[in-house]
């Protein structure tokens, strides 16, 4: 009896639970939850501070045997709960209608046994006819954050959920987003892997969205590794996107990757969709794979592999996006096997008007001016910064000298935006350039240092016959500081240093007799063939003072003449004032050598001889011929002048000078106009003075 006692005790607690548990399903199954509707809707409407409803039948129903469970938990009956018609209330301030929420019906299974530790475990959410209406103010408020009651001691997890047909409609004012969306279940052979087909329609900043696709309706959030399918394409104004793949391990929506394709007119199109800020860009289409990682607070998104063209360029490389106070950060590499410069045109507003056209630009560009007015849009250059390495391996140009070989460090810093280096091959040299833009104040204050070295004289005329037995190397300094929004602003205001030196070698002599006009030797030239005159020295030499370039010294010595360059070079008004004079260093017959001059604007610009000189000289031919005789009208066209060779050592050194102060960035800080050389001859020249 007594080994019998604990048994009986034990059997009696047993029967008394089976009892209670058989009651309590009893009573669940017999009670009408109708007449709980008004307080769980109180409750809740109390809870979030927003009014909840259950309009129609409200039952719980048990379950036996799960068909999605496995061991033990396969035998143990769960609780169902079927609510149809259920209301969330939006704001009154919403315009996207009065219920936030509304479902057709919503079904859920819940495990009975986590409630005793405060856990509401559903294993299957089930909603069908669901209509959603979201919105969110330019301000950040938004109609799906309820009210604050501290942190919640309940914790919820859900295993799986089932969706059917529904609506949804979302209004951005943020980002001038109106967007609807409808939703029907598919069946047969399309649902595989989808469950759901859906249309998107609406506009985004007055551009009409059109779109569809597919995903699927079941989504499983107990195991790990469960890809959920998504395919979708749609486009807003000239931008297209496409997306195909999977959502990864959807329980914690720990990772996206989607195969990714983007065209559109203009990649700066793209910034209200992705807060990426990037430049104005011809037509672009890009393909390759979107992949975003939850690190838990924050998603970081790579666009991995992609290739594209932007224009006529290629592109590709990989780009990642990384959220971060105080701003996010865009890193990685792109690369162009073969870039056109045109393409790079509307990042400077220098492309033309029908390219704007395409891009939804206005054109603003006067057409006197050759300079960019197309203002740079520093409002957003606080949206990120950046650290992208670019590379190019050749440059398409119009013209005719190539380019290769160009790399760049693009970096964007609290609203400055730096290009250092950036450095490219040109006509058989280097060229190396930093450039600075900072756009912290109204207007951008912008730095340009720029350094050519051993550019092949040849190499600049390739498809210059007579240039191509010249040799010699041209060696060029610049720095300049200047302030404003655009381009022209930019060199209109700018101050700094110019120099450029021509190592000793040979150059055309047609090219040097067409410049001088002199007739003799380019009619023999042009007959029996050109030949290399040896080039002793050039050099040039700038000041540029609120965007008024002066030349201090411009100095050609070959051998058979001296060719000085006075004047100036108005970036602001883009105005030309130069005078040419061409000196021989021996006779000439039939010559009507003469000073030039190239004047008027960039675009209309005006190159010719002075006619004073020109006119003596064909006045004095016709008396001499009319009065003494037809031979010795042959008298003012022999230039019997000599004049003395440049000092080209004295003057190399000067531009070198020059060439050396104006890789310091703090030279054109501090800069002041020094007087032009009077001649640029047989003188040791006065050392420049900062």
């Amino acid at each position: 009896m007594t080994k019998s006692r604990p048994l009986n005790i034990f059997l009696a607690i047993l029967g008394f639970l089976v009892l209670l548990l058989v009651a309590v399903v009893i009573f669940i199954l017999t009670f009408d939850w109708n007449r709980a509707r008004p307080y769980i809707n109180n409750k809740v409407t109390e809870s979030i501070g927003r009014e909840f409803a259950i309009k129609g039948d409200l039952k719980v129903r048990f379950k036996w045997m799960e068909p999605n469970e496995t061991g033990w938990r396969h035998y143990v009956p769960r609780p169902h709960i079927n609510a149809a018609d259920v209301h969330i209330a939006n704001p009154e301030w919403t315009r996207t209608g009065p219920e936030l929420v509304s479902v057709g019906s919503v079904a859920a299974g819940i495990h009975l046994l986590p409630l005793l530790h405060k856990e509401a475990r559903i294993t299957d959410l089930a909603v069908e006819k669901l209509a959603v209406a979201a919105e969110r103010r330019a301000d950040g408020t938004n109609t799906w954050t309820f009210k604050d009651n501290g942190p919640s001691q309940w914790e919820v997890n859900i295993d799986r959920v089932q969706l059917n047909e529904g609506t949804v409609r979302y209004v951005d004012s943020g980002i001038k987003l109106d967007l609807n969306a409808k939703a029907e279940t598919i069946s047969g052979e399309e649902a595989k892997p989808y469950g759901l087909r859906f249309v998107v329609g609406g506009t985004y900043r007055d551009a009409k969205i059109v779109g569809g696709g597919k995903m699927g309706n079941v989504l499983s959030l107990e195991r790990e590794h469960i890809n959920f399918p998504v395919q979708a394409n749609a486009t807003a104004g000239k931008n297209k996107l496409s997306l195909e793949g999977v959502l990864t391990d959807p329980r914690a929506l720990a990772g996206i990757d989607l195969k990714m394709s983007l065209a559109g007119a203009t990649m700066a199109d793209l910034y209200p969709l992705t807060g990426v800020l990037l430049p104005e860009t011809p037509p672009y289409a890009t393909k390759g794979r979107l992949v975003g990682k939850n690190t838990g607070a924050d998603w970081r998104w790579a666009y991995r592999d992609f290739t594209g063209t932007v224009g006529g360029s290629d592109l590709q490389g990989t780009l990642e996006y990384i959220p971060r106070k105080p701003r996010p950060f865009l890193t990685g590499s792109v690369e162009s096997r073969q870039l056109r410069l045109e393409d790079l045109g509307p990042t400077i507003g220098a492309d033309s008007a029908a390219d704007k056209a395409a891009r939804g630009r206005k054109n603003i560009q006067p057409a006197d001016k050759a300079l960019p007015v197309e203002q740079f849009n520093t409002k957003n250059w606080d949206a990120l910064d950046a650290d992208v390495k670019f590379t190019g391996k050749k440059v398409l140009r119009t013209h005719d000298i190539p380019i290769n070989d160009v790399t760049t460090h693009i970096k964007m810093q609290d609203k400055v935006l730096t290009l250092i280096p950036l450095n490219f091959s040109m006509a058989g040299g280097q060229i190396t350039s930093h450039i600075r833009l900072d756009g912290r104040e109204p207007q951008i204050d912008a730095q340009m240092r720029l350094a050519a070295r051993h550019l092949k004289i040849k190499q600049l005329f390739p498809k210059l016959e007579s240039m191509q037995a010249s040799v010699g190397e041209v060696n060029a300094d610049a720095a300049l500081l200047g302030k404003g929004n655009s381009v022209s602003t930019m060199l209109a205001t700018s101050n700094g240093e110019l120099g450029a030196t021509v190592s000793e070698g040979t150059v055309s002599k047609f090219i040097l007799e067409a410049a001088g006009l002199n007739v003799a030797n380019l009619v023999f030239v042009k007959l029996f063939g050109d030949k290399q005159v040896q080039l002793n020295c050039g050099a040039g030499d700038f000041v540029v003072e609120r965007g008024d370039a002066q030349i201090r010294r411009f100095v050609v010595d070959t051998d058979e003449a001296v060719i000085n360059v006075r004047g100036s070079v108005n970036l602001a008004t883009e105005q030309l004032d130069l005078d040419i004079k061409p000196e021989t260093k021996g006779a000439r017959i039939i010559t009507l050598r003469t000073p030039l001059y190239a004047k008027g604007t960039f675009t209309n610009p005006k190159v010719g001889p002075h006619a004073g000189p020109l006119a003596l000289k064909g006045g004095a031919a016709v008396a001499l011929a009319s009065l003494v005789n037809p031979l010795a009208a042959l008298l003012p066209l022999i230039n019997v002048s000599k004049v003395e060779p440049v000092n080209c050592a004295a003057a190399l050194a000067d531009a070198t000078r020059t060439r050396n102060l104006a890789q310091s960035p703090s030279t054109v800080r501090n800069v002041q106009a020094k007087k032009p050389v009077p001649d640029a001859q047989n003188v040791t020249p006065t050392p420049s003075k900062k």
